[in-house]
């Protein structure tokens, strides 16, 4: 194997984690509407994890699509 394709696929390894952290991040801060945990009221406290439970079956759903086209 070329040393020049190792540190690619290093480098991907770490970009891949950096992205996927990022929308992680975007989508608690979509959830909590840019409001901070300790400002929020239960009610939207609620609502954010009901968002971050969508989120979570529609990656679930999305993961088991791309299983069934291949």
């Amino acid at each position: 194997m070329d040393f020049a394709r190792i540190i690619q696929q290093i480098a991907n390894i770490f970009i891949r984690k950096a992205v996927n952290t990022a929308v992680n991040k975007g989508v608690d801060y979509a959830a909590r509407r840019g409001k901070t945990p300790a400002a929020m009221t239960q009610k939207d406290k609620d609502q954010a994890a009901s968002a971050r439970d969508m989120v979570k079956k529609a990656r679930k759903a999305a993961q088991v699509t791309r299983r069934l086209g291949s």
